[in-house]
């Protein structure tokens, strides 16, 4: 809200096992010539009717909006369906990704950009949801889900995190976040970051699989999902 606003809103991300980062927000406002290559490669393979689950400011549902296509964004924070309603986003709704409510059919393509597949937290909520995912989306339905490969790092500071996931029995790249900013503490959060042949193994038996990767060589990347389940 703040960064709508016209201020300044750089946040804190602290890990849980202290480690911290400063998260820029001007990203989740940028125009469609400022996004990342693969993010604007992904809208080709974009259909009519879009869900865009942890949609923020809209940057994406917007620009698709714009393009003429049917756009719904959910968001877990209410401040950020705020903004991206003031930001003309039509159709957007305070709703968790393990707490999608729509009828049968109603999406032929789903966003997770941003890497926004790490929101499923762990692998076995990732499956429970894809599945529910399956029940909202169309026959030829595809998500189009960004993340980052834990493994691209040379980091000594992660590098010791997977161990000690690996040690909690967790995936090395669970992680456990919290934001701060001014006098807010967020609650903390669970994502997961995982590599390609990670993503597939969790994918089996769910009713999606990877048909396409889009990868610049950086830890990001994007997979195609496809909808081979009912």
């Amino acid at each position: 809200m703040d960064r709508h606003n016209g201020r300044d809103s750089d946040c804190v991300i602290e890990r849980d096992d202290g480690y911290i980062d400063i998260n820029n927000s001007k990203p989740y406002f940028a125009v469609y010539d400022e996004w990342p290559t693969i993010e604007r490669m992904a809208m080709r393979y974009v259909g009519e009717r879009v869900l865009d689950v942890g949609c923020g400011p809209g940057r994406h549902a917007l620009y698709l909006q714009g393009k003429g296509h049917d756009v719904t964004g959910v968001d877990i924070s209410p401040l950020a369906i705020k903004v991206a309603k003031a930001r003309g986003l039509k159709k957007a709704f305070v709703m968790p990704l393990s707490g999608l409510r729509f009828p049968r059919n109603s999406f032929d393509t789903v966003l997770m950009l941003g890497n926004n597949f790490a929101l499923f937290g762990n692998p076995g909520a990732a499956k429970r949801i894809l599945k529910t995912i399956c029940t909202v989306t169309s026959k030829h339905a595809r998500i189009l889900a960004e993340t980052l490969d834990p493994y691209r790092t040379t980091n000594p500071a992660h590098l010791r995190y997977h161990a000690l996931n690996r040690a909690r029995g967790r995936m090395p790249g669970q992680t456990r976040i919290r934001v701060r900013y001014g006098p807010y503490r967020d609650g903390w959060m669970h994502l997961l970051f995982v590599s390609k042949n990670e993503m597939e193994g969790i994918l089996m038996g769910t009713g999606w699989r990877i048909t396409r990767v889009l990868d610049e060589g950086d830890p990001h990347y994007l997979a195609i999902l496809q909808k081979t389940g009912p």
